[in-house]
């Protein structure tokens, strides 16, 4: 028997085989959807998943500004940043929060989904949200993944 048949394989960042992924945000629950495309992005849906190196796909997300939370999460869940002056710290709610920037509520609860290290940072990049179903990947066609969160 040939020994390399049961060697395990470690996949590094140039054998990934990485595929382009387009999810649309419309009528989707917001933290299903994140949790879906953090899957992806990390990779944990593939064989061949090494939690040390960025082997997941990239992923477009269209129409971001249509997606849905349930309950009273629009009026009463907020999100905080602070200017770095005293007395800084500023609140928006997440209606107020997709009137400005649609985009800024994906990739919030995405991000929050990722690993806290420099590999979490750069597999955040393979992330592309746009608020609405217009984007400029066309050249990489990418497939529709089909996330089931209605």
């Amino acid at each position: 028997m040939d020994t390399l048949s049961y060697k395990t394989i470690s996949v590094n960042k140039e054998h990934a085989n990485k595929k382009w992924y387009i999810v649309d945000a419309e009528g989707q629950t917001l933290g299903r959807l994140a949790s879906e495309v953090a899957q992806v992005l990390r990779g944990k849906r593939k064989t061949c998943f090494t939690p040390h190196s960025d082997c997941g796909d990239n992923v477009i997300i269209i129409n971001a500004e249509k997606v849905v939370l349930t309950g009273k999460k629009l009026t009463e869940k907020t999100y905080v940043h602070h200017t770095g002056y005293p007395g800084g710290q500023r609140f928006r709610t997440v209606e107020e929060q997709l009137k400005r920037k649609p985009i800024a509520v994906l990739e919030h609860a995405i991000k929050g989904m990722l690993p806290k290290t420099v590999l979490g940072n750069a597999i955040f990049r393979n992330l592309y949200v746009y608020a609405g179903p217009d984007h400029k990947h066309q050249a990489q066609q990418p497939i529709e993944l089909k996330i089931n969160t209605k």
